[in-house]
């Protein structure tokens, strides 16, 4: 029988509770799931400490080891001590995961300044501050795994309005791979798992106007936009994350993967 992979890895989740108050995973929830069931201790760090909880509790209920923390990803100090609280619990940081994305409907022309700033502050300056502050934990100890979620909207034009995200994303993506190179020869690597038109709790929140049979159709449509007939599932993401989180990933850093059914080609 093969052994977890990845046995007595601390790993951060950030963005780890879902967003759907009927239940079911999001990205973030499914990545702390898959990281517990393969022998990590997760601490699962969101803006909503009830969201966390819930996260954390799956986690027990299947034997894992989870811990809830708050972290606003536009508040430094949240950050900082977030990094610090586990370093001072458990020695290490070993895997961080960010998982935190906010959209904001707009183009240019209509895109409101302040719009633009939170979108930009939550996508891509909360990264960085999480990054910032687990780097060197990271280097001390001899090495890391930084995994952050961005999307394909980072890497195309498509039919929906969101510059501010588009922007948000493929700034994260640059980041990403410079931090990659930089830190190459501090065993920290950087990799961007980038999701397609996944089927998740955040979507349902986009189309919370819509009526059931309107959504069923919106649900629909993007299936049949995909290459492979299907949405993706958080799972798929939370697989492909696995995938960095573990030694099995040890000579790669500056990846930028996408999990989207073909759809970026």
């Amino acid at each position: 029988m093969a052994s977890p992979r990845l046995l007595n890895k601390i790993a951060i989740v950030i963005g780890g509770g879902s967003s759907n108050p009927d239940g079911g995973p999001s990205n973030g929830q499914a990545a702390a799931i898959t990281f517990a069931r393969q022998g990590a201790t997760v601490i699962v760090a969101d803006r909503v400490i009830e969201a966390a909880q819930q996260t954390v509790e799956e986690i027990e209920k299947e034997g894992g080891r989870a811990f809830a923390r708050l972290a606003d990803v536009t508040n430094a100090d949240h950050l900082a001590s977030l990094m610090s609280w586990t370093e001072d619990q458990f020695g290490r940081i070993d895997v961080l995961h960010n998982n935190v994305g906010i959209e904001a409907i707009g183009d240019v022309v209509d895109t409101t300044e302040e719009a633009w700033d939170l979108v930009h502050d939550v996508n891509l300056k909360g990264a960085f501050l999480a990054c910032k502050f687990a780097v060197p934990i990271m280097r001390k100890q001899g090495g890391g795994s930084i995994i952050n979620i961005s999307s394909t909207a980072s890497l195309r034009w498509s039919t929906g309005r969101f510059l501010a995200y588009n922007s948000s994303k493929a700034a994260l993506n640059h980041m990403s791979r410079i931090m990659a190179r930089q830190h190459a020869a501090d065993k920290v690597r950087v990799n961007v798992v980038i999701p397609g038109m996944i089927d998740t709790p955040h979507i349902r929140t986009l189309y919370k106007d819509m009526s059931p049979d309107e959504l069923r159709a919106k649900l629909a449509e993007r299936d049949k936009t995909c290459p492979m007939g299907r949405q993706g599932s958080c799972w798929d993401v939370a697989n492909a994350a696995l995938f960095f989180a573990s030694d099995e990933s040890s000579y790669v850093t500056g990846a930028l993967l996408p999990v989207d059914g073909g759809l970026s080609i």
